[in-house]
């Protein structure tokens, strides 16, 4: 017996809500890389803008019958405060590296995550990892490799940020096992809305603490964190916590490996990044990966 999803329908619609997610959040480093403040405070409004729309998505009028449930003690408030914390961790390590290493490099080094969402995955929740799983997650870190490796280049200052980009890998699998788990009990706005509380207040205090610039100088730069705000945070992660309740963990996580080749592809439309056939190769066989994963995961 395999990892499983649940029933087919339900798995299409949450396969085709993480590779949007997956896409979405494939955008967001366009956006820091423009962004007119610095690393920590970008990540801070992200949340800070995205909060209004959760809350009032909560708050929206719901048909008859139809209740949304909320965190009813502090112990459940505890846990999606918790993700949160976790959440801005992954995002301040991960929007300072975008500054000093490329778009590529940074989105593939953080999204090393399915090593250790597949590890916890086994240990947490008993999820059954066949060895076709194992093929297609070794194939699609490979694509990622190829991928990042076609544009890799070595100096101290981009050595810096990729190691940076490592360490929210750590970060971002544990978040992404915290979400699974809630899922059991939150709905993805919940879990957005009340997560959120605690990302702000740490990022906020992080951007402080490092001096960084806190306000854009041009209308632009307002717009830049606004539309951060709704791609990476509202439509990003709100499908993939959609996804991550009716898919394994493990498969969830590499399904999220679309973001590298979504954001190489746009470094080099938007930022001129140079991109070559090197980076073409590991897109496609990133593809193949996930693909090899889901009938490991069926």
């Amino acid at each position: 017996m395999g990892v499983r999803a649940v029933s087919s329908g339900s798995g299409k619609l949450a396969i085709l809500a993480l590779l949007g997610g997956a896409i979405a959040i494939g955008i967001a480093p366009i956006w820091v890389r423009l962004s007119e403040v610095g690393p920590s405070a970008t990540a801070f409004y992200r949340l800070l803008f995205a909060l209004p729309v959760f809350w009032l998505w909560l708050l929206w009028p719901k048909k008859a019958g139809q209740v949304e449930r909320h965190p009813m003690n502090w112990s459940q408030r505890g846990h999606l405060f918790g993700a949160g914390v976790l959440f801005a961790l992954d995002m301040a390590f991960w929007h300072w590296s975008l500054h000093l290493t490329t778009v590529a490099n940074s989105t593939l080094l953080a999204n090393a995550a399915p090593i250790f969402v597949t590890l916890g995955a086994w240990w947490c929740f008993r999820e059954t990892i066949t060895r076709t799983f194992l093929v297609g997650l070794g194939i699609a870190i490979l694509g990622a490799v190829i991928l990042s490796g076609a544009s890799l280049k070595l100096s101290s200052t981009q050595l810096q940020g990729d190691a940076i980009a490592v360490f929210t890998a750590g970060f971002y699998g544990a978040y992404m096992l915290y979400v699974k788990q809630l899922r059991k009990t939150f709905s993805p706005g919940v879990i957005m809305a009340w997560s959120g509380i605690a990302s702000t207040v740490v990022l906020a205090v992080i951007a402080l603490l490092s001096g960084e610039v806190m306000h854009p100088d041009t209308s632009r730069g307002w717009m830049i964190l606004l539309a951060l705000a709704l791609t990476g945070q509202v439509a990003g992660q709100t499908l993939i916590t959609f996804a991550f309740k009716h898919l394994p963990a493990s498969f969830s996580s590499v399904g999220l490996l679309l973001q590298p080749a979504i954001a190489a592809f746009l470094g080099w439309l938007i930022l001129s990044e140079a991109i070559g056939w090197g980076q073409v190769l590991g897109g496609a066989i990133i593809l193949s990966g996930i693909y090899v994963c889901r009938r490991g995961s069926s």
